[in-house]
């Protein structure tokens, strides 16, 4: 057996991950200039095919200018639900190869196939059958990466998209990495890969090099971690349970929005998203932010800490109303992004020690009942708009029009 038997970490990551899900359904714009993004001014493009990104068009890019680097890209409107089932495919099928695997988004996981190699073979052929069993199941492509570490695992899928397979034996990590670009490392991104290249260190061998503690005087703890990851050393182990630390959702306008009541109308429809979310993950939350970015691009925030822990909308939305309030006052300035995080999370099966109350004073309303309910309509009817009465509008729409002023950035667990 060569030494790549023991390039036992693998790197899973799916290619264009949400336009491919799309192009399942519009196979006519397969090979074509695309890209997935809400229309709206102020939309960034999700997900991009490699056509359009010979364009200059990246993911993150505001959409009119991924639209100016190249007029005639197709656009498609998102579809959350589908990326989120097919994302449950692909787990399942990485989860049937090895349980040692660590998700770390709705399109990329890590895999430890140590213990599978007796099974199935090589790492290079575990590979090869994900790849298979993923494009044949789902239909969808992927890229694998193959390495003795999760940083250079990652490293190499990435060099090898798309729809590609690449294996760096263990003996070979360092002949592979010290030519690459210092920007290819995983954890320097372009600030400090700007700061890298202005000192003279401009491939990882040249991190590599470096001593640890010239590193650490200049950057700081990061310094000589980067050095270890520059010289392919990453004990890091895949750690199948990922532990989620906070929850949030968003809301970008379209146009700046002042008008307090406005804002607040957003804010209710933000807490009721974001505490479904909380339910279904099965979490509670101990503590709630609310963040405003302003034209200009700066970015507020303010926490509060919740007497007791919780998955209702209700008590979400009144102390993410005290924070926007106070926002609001400390500065008047019209709000461009609203986002809502929940933080301190704990399961919604874990014993809670309710708060004492005065003699004078009422115990919060208990959500719960309602919660159960809304959930098991929103379960059995998928379709239905159920949503707050604040939300709902009593004026019908003008032709042409939804009601909606912004569009959603829709975060993940992490």
């Amino acid at each position: 057996m060569d030494d790549s038997w023991d390039a036992v970490v693998l790197h899973v990551d799916m290619d264009a991950f949400f336009l491919s899900v799309e192009l399942l359904d519009l196979p006519h714009l397969a090979g074509r200039p695309a890209l997935v993004a809400q229309h709206g001014g102020r939309s960034v493009v999700l997900s991009a095919s490699y056509e359009a990104r010979r364009f200059g068009i990246r993911s993150a890019m505001p959409l009119a200018h991924a639209m100016a680097l190249c007029p005639g890209v197709a656009v498609i409107e998102p579809h959350h639900d589908r990326y989120k089932e097919a994302s449950r495919q692909i787990m399942g099928i990485l989860g049937g190869f090895t349980p040692v695997l660590e998700q770390l988004s709705v399109d990329e996981a890590f895999l430890d196939v140590s213990g599978a190699r007796r099974r199935l073979g090589s790492p290079a052929r575990i590979g090869a059958l994900i790849r298979e069993q993923v494009r044949e199941r789902t239909g969808l492509p992927c890229t694998v990466g193959a390495a003795a570490t999760k940083s250079v695992a990652k490293i190499v899928s990435t060099r090898a998209k798309p729809d590609g397979l690449a294996v760096v034996p263990p003996a070979g990590t360092r002949d592979y990495l010290d030519p690459l670009p210092v920007q290819a490392l995983w954890g320097v991104g372009p600030v400090l890969g700007q700061r890298l290249v202005a000192a003279g260190l401009t491939t990882v061998g040249d991190l590599a090099a470096q001593p640890p503690q010239r590193m650490e005087r200049w950057l700081g703890v990061q310094g000589p971690a980067l050095v270890k990851l520059a010289q392919g050393i990453d004990p890091r182990p895949v750690t199948p349970e990922h532990d989620t630390k906070s929850l949030g959702v968003e809301r970008t306008f379209d146009r700046d929005v002042l008008d307090p009541s406005q804002l607040h109308r957003h804010l209710v429809g933000l807490s009721h998203e974001g505490a479904i979310r909380l339910r279904r993950a099965g979490f509670r939350a101990g503590a709630i932010s609310v963040k405003v970015k302003a034209p200009d691009l700066s970015v507020r925030t303010r926490t509060v800490t919740l007497a007791t822990p919780t998955g209702s909308a209700g008590p979400i939305a009144d102390a993410a109303g005290t924070l926007l309030r106070g926002l609001l006052d400390a500065h008047r300035v019209p709000v461009r992004l609203l986002g809502i995080r929940a933080e301190r999370l704990s399961g919604a099966g874990e014993s809670v020690q309710g708060s004492l109350l005065w003699e004078d004073e009422r115990p919060p309303a208990d959500w719960s009942q309602a919660d159960r309910v809304a959930d098991d309509i929103r379960q059995k009817f998928p379709q239905a708009a159920l949503r707050p009465a604040t939300l709902v509008d009593p004026r019908p729409p003008a032709d042409g029009q939804n009601g909606q002023n912004g569009h959603d950035n829709r975060q993940d667990l992490r």
